[in-house]
């Protein structure tokens, strides 16, 4: 039996993503690229959460308060500040404030050899990815079939601050893929969103707030911290978080 190529592909990958982030979460690149989603088992395939980020040097975790209905010192310090009232104190509680970012199992088309990926997007995506569900001229866009492709055109417009996100559906149904078998692997593999994110406990995010608070690194660390990752578009876990934090 001869050697499986797409195998050691996937391990080059791995071994090439080493410190770049999480090889289960994709990201657009800057131009064109053309992904399929995924169904899920539950048959929701638009997942939400609320992260923190810009708490000291970390990348980005999971709300207690969000996400879980748990009482955490963050969120609790977030309202005492917009309480407050001041300028600096709203401007503050703001930077600290839980975000929401939404997710989708994906197949990029090109990297199939890659599995199932998970696609973290903003709001403007996930509205625009809800319309076209609800739009009878697409139907499910996500059936294994004679679902629709997806055209993501991804960049910074000349004089944007930041890239944007353009969404085009593909006028002709497809199936997930041409083999059954293939297809029925990418439905059993979709990532387990219970695995994906790092969860703090309550009081792992007030040693995080007392840490922040108390000065560690120099003020200006503190202030270029809060205003880099400032903006709705986030990344996947670890390193990964501040990269799509600007996307």
């Amino acid at each position: 039996m001869g050697i499986d190529i797409k195998k050691v592909r996937l391990r080059m990958d791995k071994l090439q993503n080493k410190g770049g982030g999480d090889s289960r979460f994709w990201r657009p690149e800057d131009g064109e690229s053309v992904i399929r989603i995924v169904p899920t088992p539950d048959g929701d395939p638009f997942k939400d959460y609320w992260f923190h980020y810009n708490v000291g040097k970390n990348s980005g975790f999971l709300s207690p308060k969000r996400n879980f209905g748990e009482d955490d010192p963050l969120d609790s310090f977030v309202r005492e500040l917009f309480n407050e009232g001041t300028d600096d104190s709203i401007k503050m509680a703001k930077n600290l404030m839980a975000r929401q970012r939404f997710f989708s199992p994906v197949i990029v088309r090109g990297e199939e050899e890659k599995g199932v990926r998970i696609w973290g997007y903003g709001k403007m995506a996930y509205e625009k990815l809800l319309s076209l569900v609800l739009n009878p001229e697409y139907g499910d866009i996500t059936d294994p079939e004679e679902g629709v492709d997806l055209v993501i055109h991804y960049g910074k417009p000349a004089g944007a601050s930041f890239p944007q996100t353009k969404i085009t559906p593909r006028r002709q149904n497809s199936p997930l893929d041409e083999d059954s078998a293939k297809t029925a692997e990418y439905l059993e593999t979709v990532p387990h969103y219970g695995t994906l994110f790092e969860r703090k406990t309550p009081e792992e995010v007030g040693h995080l707030l007392d840490e922040f608070l108390s000065g560690e690194g120099s003020a200006e660390e503190r202030s270029v911290e809060t205003k880099k990752y400032g903006q709705d578009e986030v990344s996947s876990v670890d390193a990964a978080f501040k990269d799509l934090m600007n996307s």
